[in-house]
């Protein structure tokens, strides 16, 4: 069955996954990083998220609202634990430090293997899409998953906030 899942499966997911891997791989180092591509990259993980739970399930409110909490717990969770700390702001080059970490390619590989796992499932078992435990488990992990990213986009937000350039600028 598996065989079967991974020959059937279109070359676009495969380029998909090596291309997201080589992101999770960028991630990994140490590098200075514009406003802009340091939340990008949160914001466009949250998107597909969004897009997963909305085109698998369609816009129900229930599975919506599962997927919000999720994303603000586990948002909550990383700002309070301190997972994306770290990271540094120059006002003077206008671009953060951004220590390397394999957090990002461990969520970003999570993404892609739960929508894979959801896109097999569903394609096998048309069913599902109505199923309720299922569609607010899938939107939990989604949500969780979102959550981590926008705590790592608020974080990069904080730290220019905390700039005393910044500070300047709105006195």
């Amino acid at each position: 069955m598996f065989m079967i899942v991974i020959s059937r499966t279109p070359t676009w997911v495969w380029l998909l996954l090596a291309a997201l891997v080589i992101l999770g791989l960028t991630q990994t180092r140490t590098r200075q990083m514009t406003l802009v591509r340091a939340t990008v990259l949160p914001l466009v993980m949250m998107g597909l998220s969004l897009f997963g739970a909305l085109s698998t399930f369609g816009f129900k409110p229930l599975p919506l609202g599962v997927w919000l909490i999720a994303l603000a717990a586990s948002a909550l969770a990383a700002k309070a634990f301190g997972v994306w700390r770290g990271a540094s702001w120059s006002a003077g080059t206008a671009r953060f430090e951004v220590p390397g970490s394999w957090l990002p390619m461990l969520i970003i590989l999570s993404i892609f293997v739960v929508k894979f796992y959801v896109g097999v499932n569903v394609a096998m078992q048309p069913e599902l899409k109505s199923n309720t435990q299922f569609s607010l488990l899938v939107c939990l992990i989604y949500g969780v998953f979102s959550g981590l990213f926008l705590a790592r986009a608020l974080n990069f937000w904080a730290l220019l906030k905390r700039s005393p350039q910044m500070k300047l600028a709105t006195q």
